[in-house]
């Protein structure tokens, strides 16, 4: 009977507190009445009496409260910042998010400073014919300490009266899709070059004015820096080494009042994967610098079928850029920005199957998403063949 007494008391405190918490949000706009609501009531109480019958006090009432916590994040609007005197400098707006992010982020009424590679370019110049006269357009490659540098004077100076509110790490590249083995020492250089340490000598650049801010750090990273994906060594690798040190960077700027957040998209058609000639002559390149022992081991055969696997996945890709810019602007005007931003359920379902499902299924899972190459390696061809003469 105490017992009982005891988990009733400890039952009715947790309900007493969350219902008080609610009820207070409720009273200021902060919560909506919508069925969605009534649904989550209904599950809580049932998981209540599930924990109740089943489970000791003390675990049973630690649920309960994590899944109060969850609903009312939930089913609570996030408490977004002004828009007015912020601005923001985004990196790579010649196409894809980063020219989509500068376009939305000016219609709100940013003081946008879009960095792109070809001030004269097609991309450049639409952006700047779509956007209205706040816009400031400066040219920067990331490998060139000079460029950033001539990117950070144009900012304090565009920025005296409100300072920098935000930094979006948006510029990166690709140059490779195939086994790590094949990957020339230049693709790996070049990827790490621009999307590591091209990003974080712009980020450290810019450090001190988001300090003077308190400002954000958005970063445009990919689910191929977290995961194994296979064909993506280059690429994967050096997202990887982004995704640590902003990590790293968000536990160390948090005295400071920076916020840090990583945005992985899914797949998505952007710049050059929309460019069928420009993968072309990737291939071609690559071609004409791999050594005659690995072009022997693998065959010709091989190489073309994991380009046409790539053009073939690359035909899923979606074209709307809509929730990924939609992330991109929540992390800089959310008052908790996330962490982590995951653009759609695939993504989730891949994090999922990485983290939690057995290496073997894991493993399968992620062969079958890049590994459905009909040829095999010619030398793996020529071992079957003798296997099975003898």
């Amino acid at each position: 009977m105490e017992v009982f007494s005891f988990s009733f008391w400890a039952y009715g405190s947790v309900w007493l507190f969350f219902i008080c918490l609610g009820l207070q949000r409720f009273s200021s706009s902060a919560i909506v009445l919508t069925p969605a609501l009534l649904v989550y009531c209904v599950l809580i109480v049932i998981l209540e009496w599930l924990c109740h019958v089943y489970l000791p006090t003390a675990l049973g009432i630690f649920l309960l409260s994590g899944a109060c916590w969850y609903v009312l994040g939930v089913i609570s609007p996030r408490k977004m910042l002004p828009v007015s005197g912020k601005a923001v400098f985004i990196t790579g707006c010649d196409s894809g998010f980063g020219k989509a992010a500068a376009y939305k982020l000016d219609s709100m009424g940013f003081q946008v400073i879009a960095s792109v590679l070809n001030v004269d370019g097609p991309g450049a110049k639409e952006l700047q014919q779509m956007c209205s006269d706040r816009l400031k357009l400066i040219q920067v490659d990331l490998t060139k300490p000079k460029d950033i540098q001539k990117a950070l004077q144009l900012t304090k100076s565009q920025t005296i009266g409100t300072g920098l509110w935000g930094l979006v790490n948006n510029a990166g590249m690709c140059v490779h899709f195939g086994d790590a083995e094949l990957s020339l020492m230049s693709n790996y250089r070049g990827c790490m070059e621009i999307n590591f340490f091209g990003t974080l000598e712009i980020t450290k650049a810019f450090l001190p004015l988001l300090r003077c801010s308190k400002g954000r750090i958005v970063t445009i990273s990919s689910p191929a820096g977290d995961q194994p994906f296979p064909f993506l060594a280059a690429y994967g690798s050096s997202k990887a080494a982004l995704n640590r040190v902003m990590d790293m960077f968000r536990h160390e700027l948090r005295s400071w009042g920076v916020k840090v957040s990583i945005i992985q998209p899914g797949s998505y058609k952007t710049g050059p994967l929309k460019d069928m000639s420009y993968w072309d002559h990737q291939y071609e390149h690559h071609l004409a610098n791999l050594s005659e022992e690995l072009l022997q081991d693998y065959g010709d055969e091989y190489l073309s079928e994991t380009k046409r696997l790539f053009l073939k996945y690359g035909d899923t890709a979606k074209e709307d850029l809509t929730p990924v810019v939609e992330c991109i602007t929540d992390a800089l005007l959310a008052a908790e920005p996330k962490v982590r931003y995951f653009t759609d359920k695939g993504v989730w379902l891949i994090y999922f199957i990485a983290g939690y499902m057995p290496f073997f299924f894991s493993d399968k899972f992620f062969r079958g998403l890049f590994q459905n190459n009909r040829v095999i390696p010619r030398a793996l061809r020529n071992q079957q063949k003798q296997s099975g003469e003898e």
